[in-house]
């Protein structure tokens, strides 16, 4: 049978690889998935049911409610301090589609575009899906993302048609500073690139870090899209609804390729978003249970001898290097499965440079995490 060319270019994500591979204990601590635990508000749930109870679950526009578009429109608006209509809206499967519709619609076969590592592993996999070639800048170090212009720069070619920034960043759970987007912000400006900005963590950050967005600099409006989801917001990752905020034009394009991929995003899901930003519903217990767990898990990794991490400022995963065990990424992460029965990310998934961190999302509550420490901490000692 045939298989073509352009799917046997995937690789499998060694993220689903360890999950997969934990389900066949049946004691495991599952720490690989970007997926809480926590349950979305109430409300937002009620608004869910009640659009099903009430038979609104039929096809809507291609691009979403006209309703819902508005609406978030104006919470773009309100966030972002730009000028917005439902037009610039198109409501997506999640964030994820918004981001692969996003690229299908700007680039051509052979086209480039300009990732930072440590990365997202489908930014790489949905470039190279359409057919176009990932250009990797490795950006992380010990004081967080830091990059020059120049460093930009240098990877241009006439080929370069985007950069896809993430912040808070997964896996790092960095925050992006000033310095750091004015310089991709400038460089796009001065090269006539899109920019992709991925802020589906945006609301997670702790110790009153501002999330500061691309779009908050002057004219950024022209040439980016703004990914957005509820997944992370509302810890609603299986209602499978995001969408993308970009130039009128390209959201017009982005609605073709919708019709002939899925229609429309999910009825009582659209709903369900309606209710959350018309009404505003408050997130804070969600930004405040996974602030109290990154608090915990940084304080209990940083006192196991032979590995050490960077306190997150975002998002709900921790970087945590493990090169003084004297194991890479996969071995470490394998091993600790199948003795320990704790299942985590190897880092040489985020990029080829980073084969000495694994990542650890703590989307499990402070007592299956303490236990996971206890196993974590048993086997390092036994390297």
């Amino acid at each position: 049978m045939k298989i073509s060319s352009k799917t046997n270019r995937i690789t499998p994500s060694l993220t689903r690889k360890l999950f997969n591979m934990a389900h066949e204990y049946d004691d495991v601590i599952d720490l690989t998935l970007g997926d809480p635990d926590l349950a979305p508000p109430e409300n937002i749930k009620l608004a869910a049911c009640k659009s099903i109870q009430n038979n609104l679950t039929h096809y809507s526009a291609n691009a979403g409610l006209y309703g819902v578009r508005k609406a978030v429109s104006k919470h773009v608006s309100k966030i972002w301090g730009i000028e917005s209509c439902a037009e610039n809206i198109m409501l997506t499967i999640g964030g994820m589609e918004a981001l692969y519709l996003s690229l299908l619609c700007m680039l051509d076969e052979g086209d480039e575009v300009i990732i930072f590592a440590p990365y997202y592993v489908n930014y790489v996999q949905m470039v190279g899906m359409c057919g176009s070639k990932p250009i990797i800048i490795d950006a992380y170090g010990k004081n967080g993302f830091e990059i020059t212009k120049e460093q930009i720069v240098e990877k241009i070619t006439d080929k370069t048609v985007a950069i896809i920034i993430n912040s808070p960043n997964n896996p790092t759970g960095d925050v992006l500073n000033e310095a750091f987007l004015k310089n991709v912000y400038e460089v796009a400006c001065e090269n006539d690139m899109y920019i992709i900005s991925d802020e589906v963590y945006r609301t997670l950050t702790y110790d009153s870090v501002y999330h500061k967005s691309i779009l908050h600099f002057p004219k950024a409006f022209e040439r980016t899209i703004l990914i957005d989801s509820m997944s992370k917001e509302y810890s609603m990752t299986g209602w499978r609804i995001g969408y993308a905020w970009a130039p009128v034009e390209f959201i017009q394009a982005m609605t073709k390729v919708q019709e002939n991929v899925a229609a429309c995003a999910s009825l009582p899901s659209q709903y369900a978003m309606l209710y959350a930003y018309e009404n505003a519903v408050d997130n804070k217990y969600i930004v405040s249970e996974f602030e109290a767990r990154r608090n915990f898990l940084y304080e209990r990794m940083s006192s196991i001898e032979k590995i050490s991490c960077v306190k997150p400022k975002g998002a709900f995963y921790m970087f945590v290097n493990v090169e003084k065990t004297g194991l890479k990424s996969e071995e470490f992460a394998e091993k600790l499965l199948k003795e320990k029965h704790i299942a985590v990310v190897p880092g040489k998934a985020y990029g080829n440079n980073y084969d000495n961190y694994i990542r650890i999302a703590f989307t499990k509550n402070i007592s299956i995490l303490d236990e996971a420490i206890c196993r974590i901490n048993d086997f390092v000692r036994t390297i």
